[in-house]
């Protein structure tokens, strides 16, 4: 199981929890898995083409994806996976 760490503005959708566990093997699988058990993050997070939102972030291990092999990043046992909506403001 990967720890997946929940940034505050979706914490109601994940029943307030600030961290939760979830399997898979790459960071798309522990996405999915993610939504499958708390369906409305997905929509928070995901286009309706099955795309991350340009403006979501995803570090594993405190690495961008994006820099490893985005959502086909490896993902081991005890990995911590951070979600970070990016906030706009002034």
């Amino acid at each position: 199981m990967s720890i997946v760490r929940i940034p505050p503005v979706l914490r109601q959708a994940v029943g307030g929890e600030r961290e939760v566990d979830v399997p898979g093997g790459t960071v798309a699988e522990v996405l999915d898995n993610l939504y499958a058990a708390h369906p409305a993050v997905k929509a928070q997070l995901q286009s309706e083409d099955g795309e991350l939102h340009r403006f979501v972030n995803v570090y594993l291990n405190d690495e961008d994806v994006r820099m490893l092999s985005w959502l086909d990043t490896p993902v081991a046992d005890g990995d911590r996976i951070l979600i970070l909506p990016a906030m706009a403001g002034g």
